[in-house]
């Protein structure tokens, strides 16, 4: 551990001397064995990889199974359609995959081209990829450290690492450091600078440690490599839901053939018969059907600020229940604002209370002519901390530009780590000022008076301690505090006469604030099942602060340290993890740990974040969310989903869409097998009571990708159901038949199969016949067919309004309230009277026109489904109010 080691050692065990550097032939050497300075990029997939890796489903496999079959049957149209069907399914797939492959290539972007070294002797500039362990790397204010360093010199070396580290202040770094501890976290690894991190302010030199791969960056880079992707509760549901369907066909085809070796009919017309039943239980649409749904989904959350990079992440927001976010940028604004203030004349809420204190107005004054930083029209460059101030200045009502004017600064002695204090020498209408801020510990020691009502009596140990208990109490509240005094002098003085004898105005209290809305989004997830958890890089106090500003944290207690995780085995925190809602000063690492512990206790895990620290943690979880206006690229490549207003509000938001777009998935897959089973058992039926088929493979095909996909995928655009976030969280286990939808399946299957079979005899009936005849003329064959086609497809396309509400009646709903939904069912009815309207199609498909007679059957018979339905809702809904009422009377009662 490097930071464990002196500066002198640390060069000593790298053969370098830091005023020589590197000779050439040594650098040349060292590239060779440790190789260039850049990340790896895991190899990437060909398309064409990609593109199979899509069929690796069950849904697939029996596709492709169907596109054999119809093959073998010479319905090389059907076999077209299927296979376009896949084709298309497989594209969407590989086109999301290319989308989401961007993380390394993100983080290998945050290399940088050129960097200062000392080599042989002199300073010069070269190709950052050619970095070794021991260059010698000079830095200064505004560059960019291109590799890991331990540093040897650090003049007031300031860096900003929140990308890194997600801490909000930039790491004041100290190359005299040496750190005992080899647990330190990242954070607090203040004589060591990181690849990709900013110097902001000050000077100094570092001899490289870690280059490419070798770096904490390349660390993350890793991790992202090696992270397996889980598949997503969907993708489970439908590997299951085909497997099922696969061993249902299996188990007809041999039920057939058993069947027709007893009965002993013709076993060629019996593996036709067998087709038939395959094609009728195989849902051929669905994962088109799924996949479109999906994409309409995607579509709706583009417009409510959240981007889907994958498809089936959409509805595996709506199993979440639990969120783990970032705290910088994600619950707080990410910038710095001054919220307490305190002089003698009292403590101050800055933005809460007004005030018009000129003691206090002289106070931000002070800080402003002692700070660097600039902000303009809501954009502000500079130190953090500073610019806070010159917003404290803004909203007392001070006129920083005729300030800036009216005054100069003549000298000033820099701000270093052991002072912990700046302060300048300013010129105002020629007077002469000197203005420190810094440290409320170091500056009241350097201080003979104090301000008091706008004037200058002696400071007394009473004033000391109310100053040092306001500082107290302002960081028990995790605020950052800096206290500011001032003197007048004569003219000109020398820097280290500065500060001496000071008058001590007061000091502030900042902290980067939580979001205005995301109390009220974390309280929406609550109520709907779903926990916030915190996870940061930043301190215990502070982090626990924001914590229970925000109702995520109750008590310190819930709070646990990146520390405090490594003294735990796996197995201890995972068992341990439910009692923690705030993880705090914690790494990479331990952001893939807490992820990982928290999937193992069964939950659906979503992480938000911004910073190429969050990357590693964005790829394991379940959803990774990534910031769209703070975000690196880095964390946007390892996401999920992007929220393009950087709102935590928005995943709520997208949390209550993706159940709503589950639940219309869950509605599109329960009609689909309904009306498969309805076709089984109309064959099935037939089958074994002796009749011919009453339905054709080629009718069969057209019915399952053409006729039924139309409702099935205007099902999923249903509107959103508004109570669903007072619902739980549905297990991510949960099958598509869970709570009732199974029961319902099996008897909307079996209605729609028997009143199929009723209009097939009728049709045998209306010209005399009987399905038992053995001597039946093949236009009546035909005949009886197409009543049986028409009710089938009639009854189909009717049932999907009664499948909109599991209890609501369609005309409490509104049978217009789903557009999309009644123009299917229409569409679908012109489809059919086209089929038996147009001869060459009619031909096609071996159906007759009916007469009046039997279109009065089919539509009596059509309608008849979703009628019985209605009535069985009413007795539910009747039922429910008896309990409920029974359940008041029994409370009353009580």
């Amino acid at each position: 551990m490097w930071f464990s080691k002196s500066a002198k050692a640390v060069l000593k065990e790298l053969s370098v001397d830091p005023a020589y550097g590197l000779s050439d032939e040594e650098a040349l050497t060292r590239l060779k064995n440790s190789g260039v300075n850049k990340l790896l990029a895991e190899k990437k997939k060909s398309i064409f990889l990609m593109f199979f890796e899509q069929l690796k489903n069950w849904l697939i496999y029996i596709l492709l199974g169907a596109v054999v079959i119809t093959i073998f049957m010479g319905e090389y149209v059907d076999a077209a359609i299927i296979l376009l069907v896949i084709n298309i399914n497989a594209f969407l797939g590989v086109v999301q995959e290319v989308k989401a492959s961007k993380a390394i290539e993100a983080l290998q972007k945050l290399t940088f081209p050129r960097a200062l070294v000392r080599r042989n002797g002199e300073v010069r500039e070269i190709d950052a990829e050619k970095i070794v362990p021991g260059d010698i790397l000079i830095l200064d204010a505004g560059r960019i450290i291109s590799a890991d360093i331990r540093l040897i010199e650090s003049i007031n070396l300031q860096v900003d690492e929140s990308s890194l580290t997600g801490e909000s202040v930039p790491s004041e770094k100290d190359a005299s450091l040496i750190q005992t501890d080899l647990k330190t976290a990242l954070g607090d690894r203040l004589n060591l600078g990181f690849m990709s991190t900013i110097i902001t302010s000050g000077r100094g030199f570092g001899v490289v440690v870690g280059t490419g791969m070798n770096t904490e960056i390349g660390r993350i880079a890793s991790i992202i490599n090696t992270e397996v992707k889980s598949k997503t509760p969907l993708e489970i549901r439908l590997d299951k839901l085909g497997k099922i369907l696969g061993i249902i066909a299996i188990v007809i085809c041999v039920l057939i053939f058993i069947i027709a070796m007893f009965q002993g009919r013709d076993l060629a017309e019996m593996f036709l018969m067998s087709v038939s039943l395959a094609v009728a239980a195989i849902p051929e649409g669905l994962a088109a059907i799924v996949a479109v749904v999906l994409a309409i989904g995607v579509t709706k959350l583009s417009k409510k600020n959240a981007i889907i990079k994958k498809l089936s992440a959409v509805e595996t927001l709506g199993s979440l229940n639990i969120i783990c976010s970032d705290k910088t940028g994600t619950l707080t604004q990410n910038k710095m604002t001054v919220t307490r203030c305190f002089s003698l004349e009292g403590l101050v809420q800055i933005g809460v209370e007004y005030t018009n204190s000129e003691e206090l107005k002289f106070l931000a004054k002070a800080m402003i002519l002692s700070s660097d930083a600039s902000y303009d029209n809501g954009s502000g460059t500079g130190d953090p901390t500073e610019i806070a101030l010159l917003v404290m200045g803004d909203k007392l009502g001070i006129d920083r530009k005729t300030l800036q004017q009216s005054s100069s600064r003549i000298d000033e002695s820099a701000f270093d780590s052991d002072r912990k204090l700046m302060s300048t020498l300013v010129e105002e209408n020629g007077k002469f000022n000197v203005y420190t801020k810094g440290a409320i510990g170091n500056l009241i020691e350097i201080c003979t008076q104090v301000l008091d009502g706008g004037k200058t009596i002696p400071l007394t140990e009473d004033h000391k301690k109310r100053f040092l208990d306001a500082a107290v109490n302002m960081s028990d509240q995790a605020l950052r505090t800096l206290g500011s005094a001032y003197k007048p002098v004569k003219g000109k003085i020398d820097p280290s006469d500065m500060e001496k004898d000071l008058i001590l105005v007061g000091l502030v209290g900042m902290i980067d604030p939580p979001r205005a809305e995301v109390k009220d989004s974390i309280l929406k997830a609550k109520s709907a099942g779903v926990k916030t958890l915190m996870i940061t890089g930043d301190h215990k106090n502070t982090a626990f602060a924001i914590a229970f500003q925000l109702g995520i944290a109750e008590k310190i207690e819930q709070t646990i340290t990146g520390h405090e995780i490594d003294e735990l085995t796996d197995q201890e925190f995972a068992e341990k993890i439910n009692n923690y809602y705030v993880f705090a000063r914690v790494s990479p690492e331990h952001k893939v740990k807490i992820v990982r512990a928290l999937k193992s206790q069964g939950n659906i895990v979503s992480m938000t974040g911004d910073g190429v620290n969050d990357a590693p943690s964005l790829n394991t979880a379940d959803i990774g969310v990534a910031m769209g206006i703070t975000g690196t690229d880095v964390a946007k490549g390892a996401s999920d989903m992007i929220l393009t207003d950087d709102n935590f509000s928005t995943i709520v938001s997208a949390i209550e869409q993706g159940r709503n777009i589950y639940n219309n998935i869950k509605k599109s897959v329960i009609f689909l097998i309904t009306c498969n089973l309805g076709e089984v058992i109309t064959i099935f039926v037939a089958l074994i009571i002796g009749w011919k088929a009453p339905l054709l493979a080629t009718q069969l095909l057209w019915i399952n990708l053409i006729t039924d996909s139309l409702p099935a995928i205007a099902l999923g655009m249903d509107p959103g159901n508004p109570d669903v976030m007072k619902e739980k969280p549905r297990p991510a286990k949960e099958s598509f038949f869970a709570n009732g939808a199974g029961m319902h399946v099996l008897l909307g299957g079996f209605l729609i199969g028997a009143l199929t079979i009723t209009a097939y005899f009728f049709g045998y009936y209306e010209k005399g016949f009987t399905p038992f005849d053995k001597q039946v003329p093949q236009n009546t064959i035909e005949y009886a067919r197409t009543l049986a086609f028409m009710v089938l497809v009639v009854c189909q396309l009717v049932y999907s309004l009664a499948l909109r509400n599991e209890r609501k009646s369609i005309f409490s709903i509104g049978i217009f309230s789903n557009k999309y939904l009644v123009g299917a069912i229409l569409t679908g009815m012109a489809l059919q009277l086209l089929v038996v309207g147009i001869p060459a199609i009619k031909s096609a498909f071996h159906l007759q026109m009916p007469d009046i007679r039997a279109w009065g059957i089919i539509l009596a018979l059509g309608f008849t489904p979703l009628v019985l339905n209605e009535f069985i809702k009413i007795f539910i809904r009747l039922s429910l109010e008896s309990k409920s009422k029974l359940a008041n009377n029994s409370n009353i009662s009580n």
